[in-house]
């Protein structure tokens, strides 16, 4: 069986007990998370977070520059008014460089150079170090003329080891 036939099955057992159909659009805790796309991060287990009370915006890294559009979203039209953005130990953006990738891609489909032309035109947003990254969103968004003033944003990262977080900004 494919993941997605696995998947049709387990949403009919949720669906036929889900009765959260009337909650409402904006979430009621007014945040938004940021954080990795991971296979290995859970953030509404992690952090106690119900269905309904934050916006969780996944992507590779956790990236505050490619999670800007949906925060811009969640703020402008959704009332959130808190952003925490989460990277992770053990983070895959550590273990290669946007020019790696390329290299990758284009060896891949050698000869195809609209392929090539795509991939050069993406910065992957790797990163070198951890706690650094985490500071560097942080200040992105608060310096970001699109984030709403006085928004609070507070930067973290999560050990996948002992599932623990702490407070780097």
């Amino acid at each position: 069986m494919s993941a997605h036939e696995a998947y049709a099955s387990n949403n009919e057992k949720y669906a036929s007990t889900f009765d959260k159909g009337g909650l409402p659009l904006p979430p009621s805790k007014q945040v938004a998370v940021v954080t990795c796309m991971d296979a290995r991060i859970d953030p509404a287990a992690q952090l106690g977070i119900n269905l309904g009370e934050a916006h969780v915006i996944r992507n590779a890294g956790g990236s505050a520059k490619e999670a800007l559009r949906s925060i811009v979203i969640s703020q402008r039209l959704l009332q959130t008014r808190e952003v925490i953005l989460f990277h992770h130990t053990d983070c895959g953006m550590l273990t290669f460089s946007t020019n790696d990738l390329r290299t990758i891609v284009k060896n891949a489909s050698e000869g195809d150079a609209s392929v090539a032309e795509a991939v050069d035109q993406i910065d992957f947003l790797e990163f070198g170090d951890l706690e650094e990254s985490v500071k560097s969103d942080v200040k992105f968004l608060k310096e970001n003329n699109l984030v709403l003033p006085g928004t609070k944003i507070t930067g973290w990262v999560h050990d996948v080891k002992t599932g623990k977080i702490r407070q780097i900004a």
